[in-house]
């Protein structure tokens, strides 16, 4: 008969509880000499990302809590941009969406009043997707 000791692993979670939309610094996380499944397991994969959701004290923390922060906010003035085969168009649109870099989101085009979806890069400008 083999027995194996226990796993142990450090799981990241909540120091304090932390509000949706907030940029976790350094003091808002603690490492735990527990094991829970799908949690992180380093603080610096959660620091300086932005919470998606309300963190609670004590409670591990998920990748899927947390996103880059955002560079877009709802109903903010952007660029929307149209660039395919050589031709360029460049418009201000109305961002329907909070996003980071790298997110989908709808924008309203402010000309003709048409909602496109458009991907985000870092600079907060939306890019029109095909």
């Amino acid at each position: 008969m083999v027995f194996g000791t226990p796993a142990v692993a450090d799981t990241l979670i909540a120091a304090r509880t932390i509000p949706a939309r907030t940029v976790i610094a350094p003091e808002d996380v603690l490492l735990r000499d527990i094991v829970v499944l799908g949690a992180l397991e380093a603080p610096e994969f959660a620091i300086g990302q932005e919470t998606r959701v309300a963190l609670y004290a004590g409670r591990p923390i998920r990748a899927a809590d947390l996103g880059a922060p955002s560079v877009v906010e709802r109903n903010q003035i952007i660029s929307l941009i149209y660039n395919h085969g050589g031709i360029v168009i460049t418009t201000e649109g109305r961002a329907l969406d909070r996003a980071g870099p790298g997110d989908l989101i709808r924008v309203m085009n402010l000309t003709s009043r048409t909602t496109v979806s458009a991907r985000v890069d870092a600079a907060g400008s939306a890019f029109v997707t095909q």
